[in-house]
């Protein structure tokens, strides 16, 4: 019996990386950090990228990891290996926190990391407007084309309401979303030699 293993290359969907898209990991990607993941791109550009895994929660909120934090018991999530022991966060509170990078529809990157702590401590920012991450996903430029050549990853597009409302089934959402040959993906065990 011949199995068609074709499903796991990733045929062009004319979907380049970009500021506001997102990867999909390929079912089989190793690692703890990128296995069924879902990377936000914040930054794409011949330099290189950066983004933040949107689907890989920790066990304790932002203000147990950062202790000098307002109380804000809300979800922390890894964003990836690089600088694990610094906090990141995207936002949907606009140029009203200083410094922030525009990434998409209603989206920010970071910004002044004391405006937030107020606007948290004054009830002005919560759960729904902001997301929290443990370090962040970074490639080196042409790394992120050499790990697209290799298949590791499926570029799709995404709202910024799933941006924000993401949850650790998002991989299994994002597949069916992007959909045709890629729902194979969805009910493909982690491990085959389980199966």
């Amino acid at each position: 019996m011949n199995l068609n293993l074709d499903i796991f290359k990733i045929k062009t969907n004319n979907v380049v990386p970009k500021k506001g898209r997102i990867l999909i990991a390929e079912p089989f990607l190793p690692g703890s950090y990128f296995n069924r993941s879902i990377v936000f791109l914040v930054e794409h550009s011949k330099e290189g990228s950066v983004g933040f895994i949107l689907n890989k929660p920790v066990d304790f909120p932002v203000d147990e990891f950062y202790k000098e934090f307002p109380k804000y018991k809300h979800q922390i999530y890894l964003g990836g290996p690089v600088n694990i022991e610094s906090v990141y966060f995207v936002h949907t509170l606009g140029n009203s926190i200083p410094g922030s990078v525009h990434v998409m529809d209603n989206i920010f990157w970071g910004g002044d990391f004391d405006t937030l702590k107020k606007l948290i401590e004054n009830g002005k920012a919560g759960a729904n407007q902001v997301r929290f991450f443990l370090g962040y996903s970074g490639w080196d430029s042409e790394q992120l084309q050499e790990e697209l050549d290799e298949d590791s990853w499926l570029v799709s597009d995404i709202n910024s309401h799933i941006v924000m409302h993401a949850s650790e089934e998002m991989w299994k959402d994002m597949v069916k979303q992007v959909g045709g040959r890629y729902l194979l993906w969805e009910n493909y065990p982690e491990n085959p030699s389980m199966n």
